[in-house]
This record gives C-alpha cells, sequence and structure tokens, in this order.
C-alpha cells in the first residue's frame, strides 16, 4: 500500500499534466462525511460532504447500482490514496466472483451552497480519476462519467477508452482498466488516470465498477476520484473564520467546557463565548484571542464556572471578531443541568419551530456514550435516522429536507428513550 505523503512531489506533477490554468478556488476537500437521509449503503442515501470549499457542501447520493450482489464497504477511504479526494470501496458478492462478470454502483455528486440544499451556479470543473487497476489476472476496474464536456489522458495511457451506453443511448465515457494491479489507491501511476471537463452543471453523475474474465477473490475494490478548477458565476466570498466545529460539554466540576475548531482564520481578532438563559438574551462569558491568519487546523477551549447558575438550561454561542470590529457567530449549543430528584430522562429541541438546523440536547448521563436519533411524520414513518458512537450533550440534525408540518423526535440510549413534538417551517 503507497502512502500519499511519500508520493507527494511527484503526484503533484502528475496531476499538472492534466490541468488547465488554476482557478482562485483551486481543489475540493472531501472529508468527515455523514449519512444525511436514508438507509447507510442503500440506494437512495445521502451522504453530506461539508466545506468541500469555504461556502459549498457536497450532497453524495447513492442512485442505483448492478444489481444487490454490489455493497458499499466505505463511502470515503482515508488511509490510502490522496486524502482530499471522494474514494469509495465497492463489494461485489464479498469479494467472490465467478465466472464472467460486470458490475457497478452510481453515484450522483451535487454541489450546494453550504448547510443548504440550494444548488451552486458552476461555470466549469475538472475531475480526475486516479489509479483505475486490475487485479494482476482477471479483473479489471472501471470508471464510467456521465456528460463530460471533454476528457485527457495520458499518451501512454493504460485505459481503454468507450462509450458509456445506457438504454440504447451514448451517455458517457467508460475507462476500464488494464489487468496490473498498484497497491492501495496508487497517486502516481499517470497512465491509470483520466481528467475530465464540466461545464454549466452542478451535479456529477459516476459509475464505479469492475469487469471479471473469470473467477476471483479480491472483488473488494477502491476507487478515488479529486476535484479541481472550479470557476463560478458568482465570486467566492473569502470568509474571515472557517469553523470546523462548536462544541459545549458538562462536566463534573460546576463547569461547562467548550471547544471549537478553526480550519481558515483570516484577519480573526478574538472570540467571545457568550451564554443565555432564555436563548434570546446572551452575555459575554469569556474572551479568547484567536491566532488571527491560519490555513490549518486550529485547536481552542475555555471553560465557563456555572456553580452560581440557577437555570435548567444554558444556551451558548461562539461570537467570532475581525480585525476591522465585524462580527459573525456559530450555531447555538444547550447545556441540561440535571437538578437533584429530577427525572433526567428527557431532551429539549431548539429551535421549534425549526426551518433547517435542529438542536437536541439529551440528559447528562447520556453524554459520551452511543446514542440514536430519529425523526417521524405524522403518520408515525421513520423520515430521517442518525447514530452518534460518541454523543455530546447537544447533537445538530440537518432538516432542510423534511416538509413542512409536525414530528416527532426519538432519542435512545442504552434502553432508555425521550421524545418530543417539532414543528417543521
Amino acid at each position: 500500500m503507497k502512502t500519499l505523503y511519500s508520493k507527494l512531489v511527484v503526484m503533484v506533477l502528475a496531476f499538472a499534466m492534466f490541468q488547465t490554468k488554476a482557478s482562485a478556488q483551486d481543489e475540493l476537500v472531501f472529508k468527515n462525511s455523514s449519512l444525511k437521509s436514508g438507509t447507510a449503503g442503500a440506494n437512495g442515501a445521502v451522504y453530506l460532504f461539508p466545506f468541500v470549499n469555504s461556502l459549498q457542501d457536497a450532497l453524495v447520493t447513492i442512485t442505483d447500482r448492478s444489481s444487490s450482489l454490489v455493497k458499499l464497504t466505505n463511502i470515503d477511504i482515508t488511509n490510502t490514496g490522496f486524502d482530499k479526494s471522494f474514494q469509495p470501496q465497492v463489494n461485489y458478492n464479498n469479494g467472490n466472483v465467478s465466472g464472467v462478470q460486470d458490475w457497478w454502483i452510481e453515484f450522483s455528486i451535487a454541489f450546494v451552497d453550504h448547510n443548504t440544499s440550494n444548488p451552486s451556479s458552476i461555470n466549469s470543473f475538472n475531475v480526475t480519476a486516479i489509479d483505475i487497476d486490475g487485479n494482476g489476472s482477471r479483473l479489471r476496474e472501471y470508471d464510467a462519467f456521465f456528460s463530460p464536456a471533454s476528457y485527457v489522458v495520458e499518451n501512454n495511457t493504460a485505459l481503454t477508452i468507450t462509450n458509456l451506453v445506457v438504454n440504447n443511448q451514448t451517455v458517457g465515457k467508460t475507462f476500464t482498466a488494464a489487468l496490473p494491479e498498484y497497491g492501495g489507491i496508487d497517486t502516481v501511476q499517470k497512465k491509470n488516470m483520466v481528467t475530465l471537463t464540466y461545464n454549466n452543471v452542478n451535479t456529477l453523475k459516476v459509475r464505479f465498477g469492475g469487469t471479471t474474465s473469470g473467477s476471483v477473490n479480491d472483488a473488494d475494490r477502491m476507487y478515488s476520484i479529486w476535484f479541481k478548477n472550479f470557476s463560478y458565476s458568482t465570486p467566492l466570498k473569502v470568509l474571515p473564520v472557517k469553523l470546523v466545529s462548536f462544541d459545549a460539554t458538562l462536566n463534573n466540576k460546576n463547569k461547562v467546557d467548550l471547544s471549537w475548531i478553526t480550519a481558515t482564520e483570516i484577519n480573526v481578532n478574538q472570540f467571545v463565548v457568550q451564554k443565555s438563559t432564555d436563548g434570546v438574551n446572551y452575555s459575554d462569558a469569556g474572551l479568547v484571542f484567536a491566532v488571527g491568519n491560519s490555513t490549518q487546523n486550529v485547536n481552542y477551549k475555555f471553560s465557563d464556572d456555572i456553580s452560581n447558575v440557577n437555570a435548567t438550561v444554558i444556551y451558548y454561542r461562539l461570537c467570532s471578531v475581525d480585525n476591522d470590529g465585524k462580527t459573525s457567530y456559530s450555531e447555538v449549543r444547550v447545556i441540561r443541568i440535571s437538578k437533584q430528584g429530577e427525572n433526567t430522562v428527557g431532551i429539549i429541541t431548539y429551535p421549534n419551530p425549526v426551518s433547517n438546523q435542529l438542536q437536541i440536547t439529551v440528559p447528562a448521563t447520556w453524554q459520551n456514550k452511543k446514542v440514536s436519533f430519529e425523526l417521524f411524520n405524522a403518520n408515525g414513518q421513520m423520515v430521517k435516522r442518525t447514530d452518534n458512537s460518541n454523543s455530546s450533550q447537544t447533537e445538530t440534525i440537518n432538516v432542510n429536507e423534511l416538509g413542512r408540518g409536525l414530528y416527532i423526535v426519538r432519542v435512545s440510549c442504552n434502553g432508555e428513550t425521550a421524545q418530543q413534538k417539532i414543528i417543521k417551517n
């Protein structure tokens, strides 16, 4: 298995052979995926990749597969290949293939404005498929792209290029590997790469698959595609702070531990931790000076003493202050303080009614444990489920895609269950 770091310089030179002049937006970053809706690995499942750039998310949907024997092993591999690529792992019949077979799974990758389902306006972009290889004997991988404007391969390419035909119609191009295999996801072999250009679209459809000429036992394959050179109809605004996370945790010493991570800071002066007991009127709980300018992840921490707080619920938010005095706010985190004799098996939802992001505060005894969050419509049908193996006291659920109406939120942990009604605007 080859790692990214030992081959980075060669890889960048290899990619340069394919790319046009880089735009200001440069490459996208696919990381920190989560199941947004549907059943994990099933057709219709939607995965959210937040902040693929400073203003956009990617929604990856499983749209189809050749048969029920095709399984998604992993939505995004992180221990090999290129860390910024979208890297799914696909399995056919638990890796065992008898005779001649052809299988595939199909994804739709949509780019939307951050924290919404609004399609982004994109003029053009490039996508490079990496490490399309075989197994050394009878298996060949392939990547099939729908409706590219153009594509580029090396002069000595090892790929076979054919039309992608669906329902007797040519709808794209298929790039099939030669037999040689390269360990993991190889980021160096240019002859196993292809770069495609798309114009005036905000959704990419691609199939990852394989063919065999005989029986094999290693049909569990890894794929990788890398996005670069995005051109937008309107220029991207530079955000002073790209906040990766903001968390609040109740400890057992009458304190609330607050932590946050920034991925980008531009001329940021300070962060002000603010708290409220009614969710409306906030006061400053403390101040933390910012690094100011950074393109690397920066971790911050602050502890708030709540020994003199009489309320049972405390709301926290983070205010970032730029050098020019401009401010922006994070999402709100909610802490519930259990009083002696109080039945702690209850949840708090905020805001209610809700439009986009629903925050759910669970009992303190459920913190750092596996917690399941389920939403049911008025007919009793489950419309969304999220599992967190190490829950914070407050978790955020995206409900933007749900229709207006009444829903039931049900939260479970270690056999205990609590529920509450919410209204979706």
